[in-house]
């Protein structure tokens, strides 16, 4: 018995032999993406019509690496270079002060304007605009000015009536019109103060100049957040800046519309019964014939969201559109963006008559004709177990809608975006994008074409033109490439699926295979991890992004668990005030289901980290499943909810703060922890307060707990760079394959810049 214990412990070690990593397998972590990316041709990353023409602005890869901008005219299907990639990276350069190469333009979301003499695209999340006439470039880093004390105090800033005769404006306070002639001046309020004031950036005024209405606010409390900057670069002692930064449960500005009736000089009292707790109120909307006026408002909590109407003459105010929901109102704007998106749109059709709404009352997302004088339902648009993703264009004339929808398709990832035609009344739904993938759809100006540019994990994109009236093929523009990708051994990560929790809903992740894979051994696994409910986070599109853990000899993961968005209001409730769930009863399952079939695959020893909320679940995992993760890595996580912004843990969390925000906290669960766990945490974070992993990390000391903390001077969210991706490689090394990792510091390494 003995020897047969041995022979097959043997076996085992065997299967499980792991050869020591070196420096050289870390730099081929390090170098991964970039080797890969300068490796496919015709890969087009995105695409825009040119305002008002049938011709594409689109950015592909070229042979030899890099990417360029195209125009490609539909009409003659003639292609040419979009601008001077040398002359648009020269100008780049002297505007950022960094190296910018022609062949890697930074730009994202670009766009040509004004008769194809402008090109505006961001860099980061800064708006850019670059003249193509004299190549002369300008950011802007710093946005408009809309700091309140600027709309309470300053009669040079104004808003003018729609007749140019009137301008408004706030002085000490209070609401001002004068005539643009300067003869006239009307104080039209005097009860505004600092502590209850009339906001110049809410005013609306009527389509005939004679009413306006304006937002009169409250303060609540402005909480800030400080920072020492340890390390700053121009000089030696420390600094100590600050931020403003509302959390949960804090008390928020109050506003309340108040309407003037100008030529009369009075206002027109607006009982708030219907909008007593807003956490907001969107910017007052003006029927074309001066009916009334109407707003959104967004309940503290964000169980209830409601257009209010308030007639122009009385003020009378009434509910013309009311949703509510025993957890939560996804309250942001309906975008075609899978990683941050809501579920609200709405668009007003013959001044009011009607209304096209977007609702998951019925337990999925979908449209809604509306009657605008009662808001009651004049029929469903669109219908079933699928959600709507975007509403692309509306013809009011023709009464036809085209939108973007995913889960359509029996037998295909529910994840996979399709574009649709439907009649106002419903009928007629048509499919433009028939073929299995991920689609993304725009349309020219005119209605008459539409570019539809589709891809998966495993197929490079296609591009193609197609007429809108029949969906029939003008053109097909370009068509990726990946034989030298794959010669120089880039391998997609492959898709999987297995049932989640209910035993009936399909959860989809991927998986990234270890170089030089050996189906005979048995790799340790380790997972990606991002559950924040504003959206999904798997991949759908093609990309050549490997990852580097895969160099180390690790499968990685990524899954979509229950909780996150683009599904049934079902799946997506499992967050609510339960963010410790993370989907992870699903994500057990799969891996368990993927385990059965593939023998290398090693839950025994698994791994997890992840960023941001990513980090919140990477922790948890250790804290609320150590029978299945044993190692994770927390970047900037937001470990107590009561810490983070108010925006993001309220609308999951809920309003007021409850037991459920403890239950939740990684800070009160840190005794639990088992397992290893790295902590990272930039100095410098204005996305997550730092200060909630300090608290996280004094708690697992005092429970006598063992972890390593990164804390990273002078960084921001996210922050580590490659140093932190080094550090967080060395840490699955040794925690999961229990190896020894290279001794850093005895090798000759140049030092960062």
């Amino acid at each position: 018995m003995r020897y047969v214990a041995f022979a097959v412990l043997a076996f085992i070690c065997a299967q499980t032999s792991f050869s020591a990593v070196t420096p050289e397998d870390y730099e081929r972590a390090a170098k991964l993406n970039e080797k890969y990316g300068d490796w496919t041709e015709n890969v087009v990353r995105g695409a825009h019509w040119v305002q008002g023409e049938h011709v594409l602005l689109y950015d592909k890869t070229v042979a030899g690496g890099g990417h360029q901008f195209f125009l490609a005219d539909v009409e003659t299907g003639k292609k040419e270079l979009a601008f001077d990639h040398q002359r648009l990276a020269a100008a780049l350069g002297a505007a950022t002060h960094e190296e910018v190469k022609p062949a890697q333009l930074p730009l994202r979301d670009a766009r040509l304007e004004d008769h194809r003499s402008s090109l505006a695209f961001r860099i980061g999340y800064t708006p850019w605009r670059c003249n193509l006439k004299n190549y002369a470039c300008k950011g802007d880093e710093d946005g408009a000015d809309g700091s309140r004390e600027s709309s309470r105090n300053n009669e040079s800033r104004t808003v003018a009536s729609p007749d140019r005769k009137w301008e408004a404006l706030v002085v000490n306070s209070n609401l001002v019109v004068r005539s643009v002639d300067g003869k006239q001046r009307l104080v039209l309020s005097t009860d505004g103060s600092e502590g209850n004031y009339y906001d110049l950036d809410t005013v609306s005024w009527s389509p005939d100049s004679s009413k306006l209405v304006i937002y009169r606010v409250r303060p609540g409390y402005h909480r800030t957040i400080r920072f020492v900057q340890s390390s700053p670069a121009t000089q030696l002692q420390p600094l100590y800046p600050e931020i403003p930064y509302a959390k949960p449960g804090d008390v928020l500005d109050l506003p309340q519309p108040v309407l003037f009736d100008v030529a009369a000089k009075k206002e027109i009292a607006i009982a708030n019964d219907l909008f007593p707790n807003p956490y907001e109120l969107s910017g007052a909307r003006w029927w074309q014939d001066c009916r009334g006026f109407t707003f959104e408002y967004n309940q503290r909590g964000h169980q209830v969201y409601r257009v209010i109407e308030v007639d122009g003459a009385t003020g009378a105010a009434r509910t013309l559109v009311n949703e509510t929901s025993d957890t939560f109102v996804d309250y942001r704007p309906l975008i075609p963006e899978p990683q941050d998106t809501g579920k609200v749109y709405r668009r007003d059709f013959a001044d009011g008559k009607e209304i096209l709404w977007a609702s998951e009352r019925d337990g999925w997302e979908h449209l809604y004709l509306l009657d605008g004088r009662t808001g009651s339902v004049k029929n469903r648009i669109t219908r079933g177990e699928w959600v709507v993703r975007s509403v692309d264009r509306v013809d009011e004339e023709k009464r036809m809608i085209w939108f973007s929808a995913g889960g359509m398709n029996a037998g295909e990832d529910p994840y996979f975006v399709h574009a649709y035609r439907i009649g106002f009344d419903g009928t007629g739904l048509t499919s433009l994008t028939p073929s299995a993938g991920n689609h993304k759809v725009a349309y020219s100006e005119d209605g008459t074409l539409y570019f539809d540019l589709v891809s998966t994990v495993e197929d490079p994109p296609v591009l193609t033109i197609h007429r809108t009236s029949d969906c029939s093929l003008v053109l097909e523009l370009e068509r990726g490439r990946l034989d030298k990708l794959k010669a120089a051994g880039w391998h997609a990560p492959e898709p999987f699926h297995a049932l989640g929790r209910d035993g009936k809903t399909e959860i989809w992740g991927v998986v990234w295979k270890p170089a030089n894979f050996d189906p005979k051994k048995r790799y340790p696994v380790v997972e990606n991890i991002y559950a924040g409910p504003q959206g999904s986070f798997v991949p759908k599109t093609f990309s050549t992004r490997a990852e580097p853990l895969t160099e180390l000899g690790f499968v990685v993961v990524q899954i979509d668990g229950m909780g996150t968005n683009n599904r049934s209001k079902a799946f997506h409730n499992v967050a609510w005030k339960n963010l410790k769930d993370a989907g992870f009863e699903d994500r057990i399952l799969w891996h368990r289901t993927y385990a059965s079939g593939h023998p290398w695959y090693d839950i025994t020893r698994m791994g997890i980290f992840g960023t941001s909320a990513g980090g919140q679940s990477a922790m948890g995992a250790l804290l609320f499943h150590p029978e299945f993760y044993k190692a994770a890595v927390a970047n900037s996580g937001c470990h107590d909810n009561r810490m983070d912004k108010i925006w993001w843990n309220e609308q999951w969390m809920g309003w007021p703060i409850g037991p459920e925000y403890a239950a939740s906290s990684n800070v009160d669960n840190a005794w639990r922890l088992k397992g290893k766990l790295m902590l990272v945490v930039g100095e410098m974070d204005d996305n997550v307060d730092p200060a909630s992993t300090f608290q996280v990390a004094d708690r697992l000391e005092k429970a006598n707990k063992i972890f390593d903390l990164l804390y990273v001077p002078g960084g921001k969210h996210g922050s580590g760079g490659t140093y932190g991706q080094r550090k967080l490689e060395d840490f699955f090394v040794q925690a999961l394959y229990g190896d020894r990792t290279p001794d850093w510091n005895a090798l000759d390494r140049p030092a960062k810049p």
